[in-house]
């Protein structure tokens, strides 16, 4: 993950998922989520770090993480569930979408610009006590800048 954090010079989130991203894992729009989590039609899967978590997420996500995941936290949820997975922007839910998939998962999805993206387009995020909250964990200082309408934290 190292060479994840250097860094680079796209100029697009577009860019920057073509350069990290196989594209293995297919991707969702954030509007596409919004309707599916409306109708309750998906599992949501959250692979960023716990502490990224508490500072907010997509409502009814949940955390596998990241630098510690092991299929066996979803155990419960049917091979044949329609399946979300994000991050920051996109890039660590592929590897966990990935992982999912090879685990047998059928219909995984990964959401393009992750909770970036989600809260860039002003859908809603919420604490862990589940109130909307306009703070977003930026993961770091360099990431930052991809996160446009969030309160960062760090």
């Amino acid at each position: 993950m190292a060479g994840i954090l250097t860094g680079y010079s796209q100029n697009s989130v577009e860019d920057l998922l073509k350069k990290y991203n196989s594209g293995v894992v297919r991707y969702i729009s954030v509007e596409q989520l919004r309707m599916r989590q409306l109708d309750k039609e998906v599992v949501i899967i959250d692979s960023r770090e716990k502490e990224e978590f508490q500072v907010s997420h997509i409502e009814n996500a949940i955390l596998v993480g990241y630098n510690h995941f092991e299929v066996s936290k979803v155990n419960d949820i049917a091979k044949d569930s329609p399946i979300v997975v994000y991050c920051s922007l996109g890039i660590r839910s592929e590897n966990i979408g990935r992982k999912l998939k090879k685990a047998g998962y059928k219909n995984v999805q990964n959401l393009y610009g992750g909770i970036f993206e989600w809260k860039n387009k002003g859908f809603p995020v919420v604490n862990p006590e589940g109130d909307e909250t306009n703070k977003v964990h930026a993961f770091s200082k360099t990431w930052a800048k991809w996160l446009k309408n969030a309160e960062k934290e760090y």
